[in-house]
């Protein structure tokens, strides 16, 4: 007898305790993710986030939720302004190529789409709003330089997401910062509305009524978040180098401006280490997915290196670990192969109990925070027993078609198997190969050889399957 499903519960940053998930109004679960700043093609370490971000969505879905994800894009902050005026074009000429290259890189790595994808310079009179109210109720005020900034003073539980000591706020309130991005001893004032400044902003700005100038990077999301999810959502998910300031700052604005709950509960991925160093060009370790991609990586290997590890565990990447994830993507592929393949008896049913056992492994791990290495665990277990009973012939067509439907229910949370690779292999290598195959049949093996050696010159190699001979393109290290 099966067991029943358990509830999905997921670790509250602000809380610190697991807390069971499920939408507070309705029936679909409102989620805000923290997505790109659009002033380049996003690295690996910001897709960890989001391959996570992916996880949970499927996960919620999986446990037979409606989620209404909503993902920004950010369009104006210090850097996309000073890409577009060193370069001498329009904000938006700048950022759209690397909005378009986003949206790729999401389909390379088959993570599912969010419902909507709100750009910040779509939204500059939702932040005006905000910030005038602010400023109405006392909690905002002009600075000395003309911009607007948020007084932290006024909102006596600032800090209680990263979680901060009061002491450190206390002793750094009365100072203003009005970097978009700054460092963690910075506990100041923040900025809402930048000031114009014509060196810094050339013909980049608003109007508003504090002055021309352009929104802060933090009230951008609020301002989204709020108009397209409401005052208080389920959900907000971001990378743990977010959640101060920006998450942080996101809490104070959206609370003081409703007085009421903004989240109801956080989640932040670990940062990802390249060979356990910080990923920087100047190391020779920084990677988008493109540049994998060209070394002959595929979608999903990146896709499950990027999952393999707990969100809340650092991730090491590295190009041998990622050859692993090959070899782990592989097996699955294999054994969905062979299910799909199998002959003999109907009536056989000696797989589908072990199937059952990994689903409700499988169920079990992912409620538990997304406990995906046990989860994964379970589905490889399975797959050893399962390949063995395939050996002894003792799985049936007929089995072998339940336990491919039931593999690709789990595959709904991994999306494995129905991420679709667009590599396409060249004509005249498909034909060497057959020639080939041909070759070996009519043991011409000299003819044979030199197909091969041809094969292997044009960057591919050859592979054998349940289904015969393949090939795959060799990884350029």
């Amino acid at each position: 007898m099966s067991q029943p499903t358990p509830h999905l519960k997921l670790y509250n940053t602000e809380t610190r305790i697991h807390e069971e998930v499920k939408p507070a109004f309705g029936d679909t679960l409102l989620m805000y993710t923290c997505g790109p700043t659009v002033y380049n093609f996003a690295h690996i370490g910001n897709f960890r986030t989001y391959v996570f971000e992916d996880l949970l969505r499927r996960s919620v879905q999986f446990f037979h939720m409606k989620i209404k994800q909503v993902m920004n894009l950010t369009d104006i902050d210090d850097k996309t302004i000073k890409g577009a005026l060193q370069q001498g074009i329009t904000l938006s000429e700048y950022t759209t190529p690397y909005i378009n290259a986003f949206f790729e890189d999401l389909g390379s790595l088959g993570i599912q789409k969010a419902e909507e994808y709100p750009a910040a310079t779509d939204y500059i009179q939702d932040m005006i709003t905000i910030i005038q109210r602010l400023m109405d109720k006392g909690v905002a005020y002009a600075g000395s330089d003309g911009s607007i900034y948020f007084r932290i003073e006024s909102f006596p539980s600032y800090g209680r997401l990263s979680h901060l000591p009061l002491c450190t706020l206390k002793a750094g309130a009365s100072n203003r910062v009005s970097a978009d991005e700054y460092d963690k001893d910075q506990i100041s004032d923040f900025v809402l509305w930048k000031a114009y400044d014509s060196q810094r902003d050339g013909a980049i700005f608003w109007d508003s009524p504090f002055g021309k100038g352009r929104p802060g990077w933090h009230i951008e999301c609020s301002a989204m978040a709020m108009k397209i999810l409401g005052e208080s959502i389920d959900i907000h998910v971001g990378g743990v180098d977010n959640m101060f300031p920006h998450h942080e700052n996101e809490i104070a604005q959206c609370e003081a401006f409703s007085d009421r709950t903004f989240v109801r509960h956080w989640l932040h991925a670990e940062h990802l280490l390249v060979d356990h160093k910080k990923m920087s060009k100047s190391l020779g370790n920084f990677y988008t997915v493109r540049d994998l991609l060209q070394k002959g990586y595929t979608g999903r290997q990146i896709r499950y290196m990027l999952l393999q590890t707990h969100y809340r565990t650092q991730l090491n990447f590295t190009l041998e670990g990622l050859d692993g994830a090959g070899t782990s993507v592989q097996r699955i592929l294999d054994f969905a192969e062979r299910l799909q393949g199998l002959q003999g008896p109907e009536h056989l049913n000696h797989a589908l109990p072990i199937m059952q056992k990994c689903i409700e492994g499988f169920t079990a791990a992912l409620a538990d925070d997304l406990n995906i290495s046990v989860a994964l665990s379970c589905l490889f277990d399975m797959i050893r027993e399962i390949n063995s009973l395939c050996d002894q012939g003792k799985v049936g067509q007929k089995e072998g078609q339940k336990l491919l439907e039931k593999l690709h229910h789990l595959d709904t949370v991994l999306g494995i198997l129905s991420l679709e690779e667009e590599e396409e292999i060249p004509a005249p290598l498909l034909e060497a190969l057959e020639k080939r195959v041909q070759a070996r049949l009519d043991k011409n093996w000299k003819l044979a050889d030199e197909y091969r050696d041809w094969i292997l010159n044009q960057g591919y190699k050859i592979e054998d399957s349940p289904k015969g001979a393949r090939l795959k393109k060799i990884r350029r290290l």
